[in-house]
């Protein structure tokens, strides 16, 4: 074997992945995601991040399969993504092969982790869920657009906005730029309670991090854009947007991605409308906008977009991200 492989097993030999193997993974992930994948944009940082584990499965030197792990929680927790099998190997049930030797080989490289964390925007029903614990239900709603139109469609929400809407329309939302603010407010004892926040965790990407020193860290290094509820010392709600990111949809796209954490609808509205006029100059062409949030506040939300020409839903009327966990 050479030096970067780490395994074999059922006729497939295991190795950690190269920014050379990239052009073999792209090969496998022809539609991913219906479009919608990050890997083509994360997958040379991936190399590189610390904690992170990026294991390649090749059959007769043939890459068929990957999936990522990335250690958080101070080393007892590996978030696994990025999990995908070339189209003529699907159904045979490699998927469970590279997932048992991820575990086996993070469970070796780092002995502390002891859970197994991850999202998905499917549900896979009762007999997979039966190995979990599934943790939180996040509702998602999607928009599509032109880049150019945005101006106008965040115009009319603007517009929309009612001075009577709830008891606390007239809060001010506020940018969080300093570091130790950000860790003054995700490391308030009760955020989680009053947020409502899935699984006890901030979910960035894709990404489920609990609320410790640790993962401050690792969200401090990924150019998030933060805002908060600025009306008291204890905020009823928070929202964040990672940059947006060239994804394979339609040709060549941007996926933008928005976090909201709170179950106050008037609030809720100000975030969506503050994250998409603060990212109008990152954005051009084709855009794509993933609104994740709490399901109490989807309907309304959904209402409030509703009534642009060209800006429009996207992908399900309604879909949800499931925060799952078990022991490694």
């Amino acid at each position: 074997m050479n030096s970067h492989c780490v395994g074999e097993s059922d006729g497939l030999t295991f190795c950690l992945a190269r920014p050379e193997d990239y052009d073999d993974v792209m090969a496998i992930s022809q539609d991913i995601y219906g479009g919608n994948d990050y890997l083509p944009h994360r997958y040379h940082s991936w190399m590189t991040e610390p904690g992170r584990v990026v294991i390649i499965a090749r059959r007769d030197g043939k890459l068929v399969a990957l999936e990522s792990g990335l250690v958080v929680d101070g080393g007892e927790t590996v978030i696994v993504e990025g999990l995908r099998v070339c189209p003529n190997e699907r159904g045979r049930g490699l998927a469970g092969v590279i997932q048992k030797f991820v575990d086996g080989y993070i469970k070796k490289v780092y002995p502390n982790v002891k859970t197994k964390r991850l999202t998905r925007g499917d549900d896979p029903g009762p007999e997979k869920l039966r190995k979990f614990t599934l943790l939180a239900r996040r509702a998602i709603l999607s928009l599509l657009g032109n880049s150019e139109d945005f101006n106008s469609f965040v115009s009319g929400l603007k517009e929309k906005l009612d001075p009577s809407d709830g008891s606390n329309s007239s809060r001010p939302l506020v940018p969080i730029k300093d570091f130790d603010a950000l860790k003054a407010l995700l490391l308030d004892s009760d955020l989680s309670s009053r947020l409502q926040l899935p699984g006890g965790a901030i979910i960035q990407d894709w990404e489920p991090l609990k609320l410790m020193e640790s993962n401050l860290h690792i969200l401090a290094k990924r150019n998030l854009t933060w805002f908060v509820d600025g009306s008291c010392a204890k905020p009823l709600f928070m929202s964040l947007h990672t940059p947006p990111y060239p994804i394979p949809f339609n040709g060549g796209s941007l996926r933008f991605n928005i976090d909201l954490y709170g179950t106050d609808t008037s609030l809720a509205k100000k975030a969506l409308i503050a994250h998409l006029d603060s990212a109008k100059s990152e954005i051009q062409g084709i855009v794509v906008v993933h609104i994740y949030m709490h399901k109490a506040i989807w309907e309304d939300l959904k209402q409030f977009c509703v009534g642009h020409d060209t800006v429009k839903q996207f992908y399900w009327d309604y879909w949800e991200q499931l925060l799952l966990e078990r022991e490694l």
